[in-house]
């Protein structure tokens, strides 16, 4: 007999009776129907609570609760306790899944079991217009990290597994704190949490997932949102589980990036040495840390390296040093921007 695990989909609702309607029925329409949707409605002042009691009659795999408490955390482990399914997947309530989502995810997760998260591609949308440049870059370095399954090789750049697109055994998800941690952004924390726990991830190099960007959505309109560098949560997982405090440590970068990430680094380690390459900036002193030429790390002996620079270019041309240097990723060398 073909093991078929149910697949409990958690989903917090705020607010998104426009877009529940679109969010359901690419549910309801899934390839795979051994599903169930944990919807918990997160205090919302529109109709998404009528539209949920709507669905949940016409279909019993949807069962719908009111939070307790408050925010986005508090409706996720709300859904988490009342889930049922082997397999834990988590939804955003004004999105769509292609149909084909969850049957792929589960066909790759059978071939491997327990200890692996697989993660899939994404693509933007909006209702009208066109998608802003920055979000279609996003898109694209996601899913090249998708397609290499290059996730924690890149996770100090941006976060590596977007909320709504994972898919992991319900064991291993209470292994690394479900939705417990009280932390913003909630999906990049877990993405550090499954990087701590070891597992392996694995990419499947297909859209399984369509994003809707609107104005009001939270990574916009919340505080824990609007320095989207998150320096502190990067620095404080790295120094958890990348920091080796007996080799120097160096950043490159002296621009607005490389400044304000010192200021934060400053709270975890004192002794940095700074590099550039702008010859304007090379031999000041700024923060009580001096400036130096990049080519000043061939003389430190197996130096840790953060780059925060953002520009393409110069991130490439970087890590055409670091090829010449024999410097590794994840070993030497880490970007955070």
């Amino acid at each position: 007999m073909v093991f078929r695990p149910l697949i409990s989909i958690i989903m917090a609702v705020k607010d998104t009776g426009p877009y529940l309607i679109e969010c359901l029925d690419s549910i309801l329409l899934q390839t795979y129907e051994n599903w169930e949707l944990i919807a918990v409605n997160d205090h919302s002042s529109d109709d998404s609570w009528e539209r949920l009691t709507e669905y949940a009659q016409r279909d019993n795999r949807i069962r719908i609760f009111q939070s307790t408490g408050q925010r986005l955390n508090s409706a996720l482990k709300e859904g988490y306790i009342n889930c049922r399914g082997t397999l834990i997947n988590r939804m955003d309530s004004d999105d769509r899944m292609p149909l084909d989502k969850l049957e792929a995810m589960l066909n790759v997760w059978m071939l491997h079991g327990k200890g692996v998260v697989v993660a899939g591609g994404v693509e933007h949308f909006v209702e009208k217009g066109t998608v802003g440049p920055g979000f279609k870059r996003y898109d694209q370095w996601l899913n090249q990290v998708v397609k290499t399954s290059t996730h924690y090789q890149q996770i100090y750049k941006e976060c590596v597994i977007p909320s709504h697109c994972w898919l992991i055994h319900k064991e291993d998800f209470s292994a690394v704190g479900a939705f417990d941690p009280d932390v913003y952004p909630e999906d990049y924390d877990l993405c550090f949490r499954f990087y701590r726990k070891g597992y392996k991830i694995v990419g499947i190099n297909k859209i399984l997932h369509y994003w809707r960007d609107r104005a009001d959505r939270i990574s916009r309109t919340w505080k824990e949102y609007k320095d989207n560098r998150y320096f502190d949560l990067k620095l404080r997982y790295f120094f958890e589980l990348d920091r080796d405090l007996s080799r120097p440590l160096v950043v490159w970068g002296a621009g607005r990036n490389g400044k304000d990430f010192l200021m934060v680094l400053k709270k975890y380690e004192k002794e940095t040495h700074w590099v550039c390459n702008n010859e304007r900036k090379i031999g000041k002193t700024i923060f009580d840390f001096q400036i130096h030429h990049f080519s000043s790390i061939k003389r430190l002996n197996r130096p840790q390296i953060i780059v925060v620079i953002a520009e393409p270019s110069a991130k490439f041309e970087i890590e055409c040093h670091f090829i010449e240097w024999d410097k590794k990723p994840v070993e030497d060398f880490w970007f955070f921007i």
